[in-house]
């Protein structure tokens, strides 16, 4: 009697484990991953002959939307919502338009608002103003129609915009004149009345090329970026560097196993802290000798990498 005691405690304790991994992004693939990178949401989220990357999640983590290109086409904005326990299949946001560019959505941590990249003409103007960032905000009856941000504002364009919780926003951008492998990741701080004047990050953050697409934690604790160093691994790899004391710490690459001789880039973080997910991609040869982007999004447990960097430092 005992015995059977114990195996159904014993067992009850496996599933009840097995239970707390589980998540609404769990629905959307058939593996949970550990330390090792899997393709997120295959053949949903991340399909065959297309670029798939930047994605992000609503708080509850029951509305999804990220960036599509296909070979010879547009980048678009997809979404895909949890209705009654099965994720829709995706479609284009709302916002979203074949006649122009879309990029690299976000939806700030306290879920009110919705940014984006867009070159779509500004109050039915025909020209474009180039690529700025807009944004939605959550009303009682659902996403209001996008504006463009006006405040802050930089001189060339910004790029990939995430916001921490106090709605400081982070950025990719570039000076006037400057090369584009030459850009880097740039801030604004809240402040009265809107924010500050951006301002551009320190050598811990911009050193090496192509400096880009910076994902800050909510509370501002850590930064995960991408570029090129002579540290890496290929053509571009994350990056995390961590605040300690008011000030940002060296950028530490994420490892082997995230980063590869591909492209990583575009990272962002599930609204519960437990998966990092990013884009993996490569180039190849396309049409009229122009190139194409092909990759997906991948996830991995973001507790294993966190764990993984802290024993590489103490070990050096």
């Amino acid at each position: 009697m005992k015995k059977i005691l114990v195996f159904i405690i014993f067992t009850f304790l496996i599933l009840s484990c097995q239970e707390s991994e589980k998540s609404n992004l769990t629905l959307l693939s058939d593996e949970i991953p550990t330390d090792i990178p899997l393709v997120f949401g295959k053949g949903v989220i991340s399909i065959e002959g297309a670029m798939d990357f930047a994605i992000t999640f609503s708080p509850a983590m029951d509305e999804i939307y990220y960036t599509r290109r296909k070979p010879g086409g547009r980048n678009n904005i997809l979404t895909s919502k949890l209705v009654d326990g099965s994720w829709t299949t995706p479609q284009l946001a709302f916002f979203s338009s074949n006649e122009t560019w879309e990029f690299e959505p976000h939806i700030n941590p306290t879920g009110d608002r919705l940014y984006f990249g867009s070159t779509r003409p500004i109050n039915d103007t025909l020209k474009s103003p180039g690529l700025i960032q807009w944004y939605s905000e959550r009303r009682n009856s659902g996403w209001s129609e996008p504006l463009p941000l006006e405040k802050p504002s930089a001189a060339t364009y910004m790029m990939y915009l995430t916001s921490s919780a106090n709605g400081n926003l982070y950025f990719t951008s570039q000076e006037e004149g400057a090369k584009p492998e030459n850009g880097g990741i740039y801030y604004a701080m809240t402040e009265a009345g809107g924010y500050s004047d951006i301002r551009k990050m320190g050598n811990e953050i911009n050193t090496g090329k192509m400096i880009a697409h910076p994902y800050i934690a909510p509370d501002e604790s850590y930064m995960i970026f991408d570029g090129e160093r002579p540290s890496g691994f290929g053509d571009s790899d994350l990056y995390i560097s961590f605040k300690r004391n008011g000030s940002w710490t060296e950028a530490y690459n994420l490892g082997s196993k995230i980063n590869t001789e591909q492209t990583e880039m575009a990272a962002s973080v599930s609204p519960d802290g437990r998966y990092l997910f990013f884009h993996r991609g490569f180039e190849i040869q396309g049409e009229d000798d122009g190139s194409e982007w092909l990759g997906n999004i991948y996830w991995v447990d973001f507790k294993s990498v966190k764990e993984s960097i802290k024993k590489s430092k103490n070990n050096n």
